[in-house]
């Protein structure tokens, strides 16, 4: 462990003016707060804050940030309290432990909570101030390079929570050195025979052609000293986890793949990196669409540096950076660089994005009671693209990621011209909406009055801005279809439990909720963007707290005489939740219809054969047969897809049958086993949702009955 004055000698090599004395008092606070706590390994548990704020001041971080990361856990983990923090450290720190140990409970990936809430409370807890993630990125960086000694599984779920949500969010912070060890140390968890075998062929690849790194270092020093160009040049290898990630991207093995090699080349002066540039690809030649210019363009945070792929030595590709020193300690350090010391003074770098602009940059579209599900998306999409530049035909640059649209162009200049939207003008000439927008290209949007945002936009938007707003005038003009189908998911819902869905039960549901209302809770329900558990739930939880025991199908109908027995009809196939008649039938009890079933006019002059049932309230297992008629693109994974949707709505597919093949499309019957009525509408929603599905209806076959029990 390192020694507090060790920890204070770190400090002290960029910020001579530190406040050696509070460190060194959050240092013995924090172990005696942690003394007799062991880490899984059978270290002492202070070794981990201490190693946290080590990596913290490779970043070069204010005392405040420092002594944060050495009481991180102090008031989830130990007798310390939010007040004793603040009166001898002070308000700030004890506000950023206090923001570290909410984000630690936040629990991102745990299936106990909502990921998407938690994502937008992360993002929330960032935006006070943005030197909390610092904090915690470093303690999951530490986390993962002591990793080892965890359970298997809890190994397993910590490095995909890492991947999925960490690796790329220091990444979108400009950290990348922290982003490519995190996910190479995921990586070694969640794929340790892939990694291995890249390692084995690198070492086979430096024994067949020897040190590629030394030799091109040393030839493109030579070609800048020539050029009389001041500048120092490193080059590495790609990390394991990069190199598996193009090779599962490009579909290539290892052999085929060319840019391996990475070389950084760093200047004095911003135009000594153009010059860099030159001699560079005067020497090699460079690969046509590989080049991108954030120095002129700089990314949104803030990393700044000239990118190029050339061919190198034998024909293999290897990429450049080119930047100057102040451009690399953003690059390096990201957003971070805010808060940096040099000397015992904030450092005043130029090119540092400012954490509130930024943070913001990524909140502003968002209404406070926009679905969570649409912000955990928009912000996983900002995290993992990267960038393109476009003009208005004013001249003014457009910043959207990589396989933008003219529809997120058009979304990005102001959401009333994205809804217009018809047509767009690439570089003067007409192109489709779905057109994949390229660097440096001019855009025109046409609109037209009247225009709408259409639902097949969805599947060509590709900013979180743009589908968000497209989703929002969507659900607007399907509100009233919405309510509709609500109402009757709620009525069937609350009649399980054997209560009514009155006007004031929604309306307390709602206010439970916190929705806006009535008519919002019954859209969301309509929409499939709430379940009528939730909703029953909310007003009558004590009736919901045992359901998962389900009902017994046996005893699943009331109204039936005591030893009379029952089956579904296979013409209507009636689900729990749906109004139900009985026919009593020779040698089958009762057969058990659907109130709308066509086959009832059949028994008409029969009154004394019907009988009068309903479904016991509660949960039914997925034990009820019905069958939905789908027609989908004939394309490569459609149906593979649709299976599995239908699986993640917990349906099990009992049987299919294909009805129709044609070149464009397949119909077929999907039997799937269900719950109840409010499961089926659920799953038609979702399925109608999918792009390639064409249509989506409940199958009911009225020739299936059988005559002979008349």
């Amino acid at each position: 462990m390192i020694a507090a004055d060790d920890l204070i000698a770190l400090v002290r090599n960029y910020n001579p003016k530190t406040n050696a004395a509070l460190i060194a008092e959050a240092y013995a606070f924090g172990k005696e707060m942690h003394d007799g706590q062991f880490r899984q390994s059978g270290e002492p548990y202070f070794t981990h804050p201490v190693a946290v704020a080590a990596i913290l001041t490779e970043q070069r971080l204010d005392d405040a940030t420092i002594i944060t990361a050495l009481l991180h856990d102090t008031i989830e983990d130990t007798k310390a309290s939010y007040k004793e923090i603040s009166e001898r450290f002070g308000p700030e720190v004890a506000m950023l432990v206090d923001g570290v140990t909410k984000l630690t409970n936040l629990q991102l990936s745990s299936r106990e909570t909502k990921q998407a809430e938690n994502f937008r409370k992360l993002f929330m807890a960032m935006s006070k101030d943005l030197r909390v993630i610092l904090v915690k990125l470093a303690d999951r960086l530490h986390n993962m390079r002591t990793i080892k000694a965890m359970r298997a599984e809890k190994q397993m779920q910590k490095a995909r929570e890492t991947m999925d949500i960490y690796a790329p969010l220091a990444g979108r912070m400009g950290m990348q050195w922290m982003r490519e060890e995190l996910e190479d140390l995921a990586f070694r968890v969640t794929n340790p025979d892939g990694r291995q075998s890249i390692i084995r062929r690198f070492i086979t690849l430096q024994r067949e052609t020897g040190d590629v790194i030394h030799r091109i270092t040393g030839d493109m020093r030579h070609e800048l000293d020539k050029a009389g160009i001041e500048a120092e040049v490193f080059g590495r290898a790609k990390k394991p986890y990069s190199i598996w990630r193009k090779m599962q991207e490009k579909k290539q093995g290892f052999s085929r793949l060319s840019d391996i090699y990475g070389f950084r080349v760093i200047t004095t002066h911003d135009e000594d990196c153009y010059r860099a540039l030159g001699v560079i690809h005067t020497r090699w030649k460079s690969v046509p669409g590989r080049f991108k210019d954030y120095i002129s363009q700089p990314k949104s945070n803030g990393y700044r540096s000239i990118h190029t792929t050339v061919s190198g030595r034998d024909g293999k590709r290897v990429e450049v950076q080119i930047r100057t020193r102040q451009m690399h300690d953003v690059a390096e350090t990201g957003v971070a660089a805010h808060w940096s010391y040099r000397d015992g003074v904030r450092a005043e770098n130029p090119f540092a994005v400012d954490p509130a602009k930024w943070i913001s940059s990524l909140t502003e579209q968002f209404d406070a009671e926009e679905d969570h599900e649409d912000f955990l998306e928009a912000v996983k999409l900002e995290m993992y693209s990267d960038q393109v530049f476009c003009f208005t035909p004013k001249g003014d640059v457009i910043k959207l990621p990589r396989g933008a649209t003219p529809i997120d162009y058009a979304y990005a200049i102001h959401t009333r011209i994205g809804a217009a939207c018809v047509g767009a003008k690439v570089d003067g000439i007409r192109v489709p909406l779905w057109t994949r927008l390229k660097n440096g290209q001019s855009c025109e949007i046409i609109t037209a009055e009247g225009q709408t945002p259409q639902a097949s936009w969805l599947e060509i938007a590709t900013t979180g801005k743009a589908r968000t707003a497209i989703r929002r005038a969507l659900r607007e003009a399907d509100r009233e279809r919405f309510v509709r189908l609500g109402r009757e998911l709620a009525r069937s819902a609350f009649e399980h439990v054997g209560r009514k869905a009155t006007d004031k039960v929604l309306e307390t549901a709602a206010r439970h909720l916190r929705l806006d209302g009535r008519e919002t809770l019954l859209a969301r329900l309509g929409s499939a963007e709430l379940t009528t558990h939730e909703v029953v739930q909310a007003v009558y939880p004590e009736l919901t707290a045992d359901e998962d025991d389900g009902i017994e199908p046996r005893r699943a109908v009331i109204g039936l005489e005591p030893g009379q027995s029952f089956e579904r009809a296979p013409c209507c196939q009636p689900l729990p939740g749906e109004r139900i008649i009985g026919i009593t039938s020779r040698g089958k009890g009762v057969v058990v219809h659907a109130i709308d079933c066509e086959r009832l006019s059949d028994f008409e002059d029969q009154p004394e054969r019907w009988v009068d049932l309903h479904w016991e309230a509660g949960t039914h297992p997925a034990a009820y047969e019905a069958t939905i008629d789908v027609t989908i693109g004939n394309d490569a994974g459609v149906l593979g897809r649709i299976c599995t949707l239908i699986g993640e709505k917990k349906a099990n597919i009992s049987d299919l049958n294909f009805v129709d093949r044609k070149p464009d499309f397949y119909r077929l019957h999907v039997h799937v086993e269900l719950r109840d009525i409010e499961q089926l509408h659920s799953l038609m929603l979702m399925l109608e949702a999918e792009s390639d599905v064409a249509s989506v209806a409940r199958f009911r076959e009225p020739a299936r009955q059988d005559m002979a029990a008349r």
